[in-house]
């Protein structure tokens, strides 16, 4: 069986289960059990952890537990920045970013994209990203950065570059969700649910609250998985022995 229940495959519940790990080092039987929530077979689980070896995303030391690496390591980073951010106060300037590799292939533009999306920048036209510099951003060889302050009305500005109200939307119901699970709604929910959460913490901009409506939703959120958390790693220990 590739694909579980759920929907989950052997290798997504291999890479959450690490995710979700500090550090982000586990044993096979471990991750095995994991899977095992899933209805997904162990032969299943250990096929998907040698391609994620082979594919640089996990390594293993000597019949050793695995650890993420790679893209992967790099995706538990930026996870951990949008669950516990470090913003420092916003000057009302934008860190600015323009695109001036030329003669790149498709892919090699689409890579770019990604990175500058995944680190919360905003795309205001092609080749011109931006975000308040409230959050400190590596810099990319492939562009020109510097700090504009612009004219235009910073709130409107941050909400033609962030579907803010949606992601707004989108927590309340993940803080409903996280308010109604506990253990007796079982540990492939609660994984489920943690996924979610985490996934929308990478997709918050992280902009300075003047920028954002009165009634956000982030803080309370991160408040609540923090809660859900512990609770959910307590039983899942458990059941783990």
């Amino acid at each position: 069986m590739s694909q579980s229940r759920n929907g989950f495959s052997a290798r997504s519940v291999v890479a959450s289960t690490l995710l979700g790990a500090k550090p982000p080092v586990l044993p096979v039987r471990v991750l095995v059990r994991s899977a095992g929530l899933f209805g997904i077979a162990e032969g299943t689980v250990r096929v998907a952890l040698s391609r994620m070896v082979a594919a640089g995303e996990l390594t293993q030391d000597d019949d050793g537990p695995y650890r993420l690496t790679g893209h992967l390591l790099e995706r538990q980073v930026r996870q951990e920045a949008g669950r516990r951010p470090r913003l420092r106060r916003w000057s009302g300037r934008w860190t600015t970013a323009v695109v001036v590799a030329t003669g790149r292939a498709a892919a090699d533009r689409a890579a770019l994209r990604s990175r500058l999306a995944r680190q919360r920048m905003g795309e205001l036209r092609e080749g011109v990203w931006l975000r308040p510099d409230n959050l400190a951003v590596p810099a990319d060889d492939e562009c020109l950065w510097g700090a504009w302050r612009p004219d235009a009305d910073p709130v409107a500005l941050a909400r033609s570059l962030w579907d803010v109200d949606g992601w707004a939307a989108d927590a309340d119901v993940l803080r409903t969700r996280l308010a109604g699970w506990t253990a007796d709604a079982g540990l492939a929910a609660g994984f489920v649910l943690s996924a979610d959460v985490l996934r929308h913490f990478n997709a918050d901009p992280l902009l300075p609250a003047e920028l954002l409506p009165p009634s956000w939703p982030g803080d309370g959120l991160r408040a609540d998985y923090e809660a859900f958390d512990a609770e959910f790693l307590r039983v899942w220990r458990s059941f783990m022995g």
